[in-house]
């Protein structure tokens, strides 16, 4: 009896998500910022010659943010702090991460002192857009209460 070999892996079948990547002009208040409002651990610090830049990767749970200072770097434009003016320029908008209330969440990181940058109901459901320490748009989205069809 012969054994067949397993049917080969396709390169792309564990695809996941890793890390979003923000630049920021002081890395060690974004660290702070990430730990403070949204209970991200610093996963470990490094130096990227060919970039150049300082880079750390903070952590909550399988999910990272890879967070680059890099010298000279020209700062986010006033343009790209606001989501609805955000949307007008192609490329990366956010990241977004889910909470189970949107509201509660936007109430905690209010009186932590985050930056609450737009809040909407998209479709019925509660939505918020956060600022990080460098004025990086994060959304929060609560789970959607029905599941609708795509089209």
């Amino acid at each position: 009896m012969q054994i067949e070999p397993p049917p080969p892996q396709k390169p792309l079948s564990s695809l996941r998500p890793h890390h979003f990547g923000v630049s920021v002009p002081d890395l060690d208040a974004a660290v702070a910022w990430y730990d403070r409002m949204l209970g991200f651990t610093l996963e470990r610090r490094l130096y990227i010659d060919k970039i150049p830049a300082q880079v750390a990767f903070v952590r909550r749970e399988q999910f990272r943010i890879e967070i680059f200072e890099v010298p000279g770097a020209a700062p986010l434009p006033d343009d790209r702090r606001a989501p609805n003016l955000d949307l007008r320029t192609h490329g990366n908008k956010h990241m977004c991460f889910e909470v189970p209330d949107v509201p509660g969440a936007v109430a905690a990181l209010r009186e932590a002192g985050a930056d609450i940058a737009f809040e909407l109901n998209v479709d019925g459901n509660p939505t918020a857009f956060i600022r990080d320490a460098a004025g990086n748009l994060i959304e929060l989205l609560q789970p959607f209460a029905v599941d609708r069809p795509a089209c």
